[in-house]
This record gives C-alpha cells, structure tokens and sequence, in this order.
C-alpha cells in the first residue's frame, strides 16, 4: 500500500498535469485573467519543477510541466508579461530568472531582469522577511544585491521574532496563535533560508525550539480548523526544521487532514474548507481556487518524501 506522502503527491501531480493549460500563461485556458495571476501560476509551477528538478531529469509526473516552463520561459511575451504588473514586476523577473531552467536561451530571461528596479536589490525600507526572500531568489539568480547575509537577518525573521498569541489575547477570532498573512510569513521564512528543503536554515538552540514549538502551534490549529494550504506549508516547514513531520502528532493530522480534503481527481480544492470551490464550479474558477493548494502539497509531499541534503 502506498504511504499518506505518494498518495498525496500522485494524486496532486495527476491533477496539475492534467491542468496544464490553465499554467500556461499565453493559452486561451488562461487568457481571460488578470496579468497577475497568470504570471503568479506560471512562476510557481515553475518553482515546483525547480525544486523537485533530478539531475536524470524532472520527477516522476512532473515531465509535461517542466516542458511547459522551459517553452513559457523562452516566449518573447514573458518580460512583458511582468511588465504588465508595475507593483510585482520587479520581484516576478528576479523569481523569473532564478527558478530558469538550465540549457535554455536565455534571452527572455535576460529582459526580464534588466527590468528590475535597482532600488528593488537593496535592503532599505524592506523588513527582515522581505530582505531574506530578495535576498534568497538574487544569490539563485546569481544577480548583485546588498542585502545583509541571513545570520544578520534571521533574529528579526517572521521565524524567531513572532510570538504565539497567549489565552485573552488571540491574534484573531478562532484562537489562532498568528494572523493569517503572519502564519505565511513563518513558513515562507523557512522555504528560504533552507532553499525549501535543500538546506538547513541554520537555526540551534533556543532559536529552533522556539520555531518549531510555533510551528507546532499554527499546526494544530490549522488541522482543527480545515486551513490546508497553511498545513501543507507548515509541514513542510517542520521538515526543513530538521523533524520527520509524520513522526509529529501535528505533521501526521496535518498529512491526515489533507489526505480527507484531496478530491478523486487529486485536487486540494481551495486554501480552506471555508474557501473551497463547489464540485460544479466552472474550470477556470475551480482552478483559481484550487491550483495553489494542491500545488503545495505536490512539492510538500515531494520535499518530505526525498532525501535530506548531506
């Protein structure tokens, strides 16, 4: 019998591949949408094909989608695509040219970093957490910065800095430990500073158990209250925090909760039970809901399952 992490990834994977148009930023599937959201979708299938990239090639499930990136990344209406985004436009071709694939022309790539703003690469007027995600993507991208190296940053991290909400004093109505847009920071903190998976982010001592009781805490209030794109993003975190999380009463709910949210065709439906999409939304819009989720829990399930880096 296949393990919770395969089922989860198999039929995630099943369910992008067979959505590959809606990914495709220039396809008539995706047309109709926002420039944001088009370029939004296409960046993070191509984060997923970067990090789970082999090098025998992508992994299992993930060959028509690193295809797609390859030919999307090579399409004279990429820069412009981003351009089309003045707010975003700088951080989407700094994501664009890290997550690259090797061995193609690099051409487009090159536009879209020439329209990054020089300001954009320097730690002034930025917050810890939004330094080390510049940070993170430029040293990939192999692009000169001067933001501080994440020792000096990390102290002041969404990861160590937050503090759980105590009894009388919740951060939101449900008695969650964090803000939602707080509880991202966390996890998002920790996607860079260990590379997703592929490093350690460098935490000891009081700093770790500190992250990986907060952790710990959103966890379980996620699994009580359906929130499964957070679960997936925090289970993936307790695995760059050094844990197994299935051997976590936390990562084993969490892994069990999404396993109950995932649909036949694979699908995470929506980034809650309380914004799901229903079973007759039409494609477009169910793919707007769902597509993130499920593409979380693909590179969760795929981070968790491999081997830990020497």
């Amino acid at each position: 019998m296949s393990s919770p992490l395969e089922r989860l990834s198999s039929g995630a994977l099943g369910w992008l591949a067979a959505n590959l148009d809606h990914f495709d930023p220039f396809s008539a599937d995706a047309r109709s949408a926002a420039p944001q959201g088009r370029a939004k979708a296409a960046l993070e299938l191509a984060l997923l094909c970067h990090c789970a990239a082999r090098p025998a090639g992508p992994a299992d499930g993930l060959d028509g989608a690193a295809a797609l990136v390859r030919e999307v990344w090579q399409d004279p209406a990429l820069p412009p695509l981003f351009a089309a985004v003045p707010a975003y436009a700088s951080a989407y071709g700094l994501a664009c040219a890290a997550l690259a694939p090797d061995g193609i022309d690099g051409t487009q790539v090159r536009e879209a970093l020439a329209g990054i703003d020089p300001g954009f690469l320097s730690p002034r007027g930025k917050s810890p957490y939004q330094r080390i995600e510049i940070r993170h993507y430029a040293d990939k991208a192999g692009v000169p910065h001067t933001v501080e190296p994440y020792a000096e940053l990390l102290p002041h991290s969404p990861l160590l800095a937050l503090r759980p909400a105590g009894p009388g004093d919740t951060a939101s109505p449900d008695g969650a430990p964090l803000t939602v847009p707080q509880a991202y920071a966390v996890t998002h903190t920790a996607f860079y500073l260990g590379d997703f998976g592929r490093t350690s982010p460098g935490l000891t001592g009081d700093a770790s158990a500190h992250a990986l009781d907060l952790v710990d805490r959103l966890l379980r209030h996620c699994v009580g209250h359906d929130l499964w794109d957070l679960a997936a993003e925090l289970v993936l975190t307790l695995f760059i925090l050094g844990l197994d999380p299935l051997d976590t009463p936390s990562g084993a709910a969490a892994v069990g909760c999404l396993l109950r949210a995932q649909r036949p065709d694979g699908a995470l439906p929506g980034r809650s039970a309380a914004l799901a999409a229903t079973p007759c939304a039409p494609g477009r819009e169910f793919f707007r809901r769902a597509y993130h989720t499920t593409l979380v829990t693909a590179l969760m399930a795929l981070a968790v399952s491999s081997p830990r880096p020497s």
